[in-house]
């Protein structure tokens, strides 16, 4: 690890969870290079990383979602994020400083909409994926520290685009249809025919459900319509 100077700030501590060892040992040594840091403990799995927590009290914990057998990381999440709220109330109440942490910056390779959602929903602050350069995990960790939030530029992006979406209106129970027939692949002939309508009203109802996804293609429109869990 990197010494830090006694009269600077004080560093900003870490524990690191994920299931696999040698990313751990990656990112341990990756860290020990970065003025500032310091990780203070690692683990393997959810429970663990709970319990350690707890026990340490680190500024971050960086997090990883898939953890194999046992809890994952949005549930651990959620559990670090609700010890530490109940450890800062108990502060305040007995004349303490009440200091807010650990935070919790999932590092991940998974950028999909659900695990995002799940993610700050379970309090993350921050949601970065391990393409990321150094420089921008550095970067990220100490802004958690802070309480800032931290998103990888796409995550950012696909943020952004649930939000602009979230006003759209809904899609009719024959929109549905429709984007049903159309992730079986038929063309506008055949989901004429399958619903009992006319082609030139498919074409009317495609283009209001391109309209309602954001989506300009077929494809696009099945995509979204899988991603947002629109299919039943």
């Amino acid at each position: 690890m990197t010494p830090t100077d006694p009269s600077g700030p004080a560093p900003v501590r870490i524990l690191l969870c994920d299931d696999h060892a040698v990313v751990r040992a990656g990112l341990l040594a990756l860290l020990g290079s970065a003025p500032g840091i310091e990780v203070v403990g690692e683990a393997g799995g959810g429970e663990e990383a709970v319990a350690l927590a707890a026990r340490l009290r680190p500024d971050v914990v960086l997090m990883d979602l898939q953890l194999g057998a046992g809890m994952d990381g949005i549930e651990a999440t959620r559990r670090i994020v609700a010890d530490a709220a109940a450890a800062t109330e108990t502060d305040a109440g007995t004349g303490g400083r009440g200091a807010r942490g650990p935070y919790v910056l999932v590092l991940t390779t998974y950028d999909t909409d659900a695990d995002i959602t799940r993610a700050i929903e379970a309090g993350a602050t921050g949601y970065l994926l391990k393409a990321e350069r150094p420089e921008e995990l550095f970067s990220a960790i100490r802004a958690a520290a802070e309480g800032r939030t931290a998103l990888s530029p796409p995550v950012a992006g696909r943020v952004m685009a649930r939000m602009r979406g979230a006003g759209r209106p809904a899609l009719t129970e024959r929109e549905r249809d429709i984007l049903g027939q159309l992730a079986r692949g038929l063309g506008n002939r055949e989901i004429a025919r399958a619903l009992f309508i006319s082609e030139a009203t498919v074409k009317t109802h495609l283009g209001r459900i391109y309209d309602k996804l954001g989506v300009d293609t077929r494809a696009g429109a099945v995509a979204v319509a899988k991603e947002q869990r629109l299919l039943s």
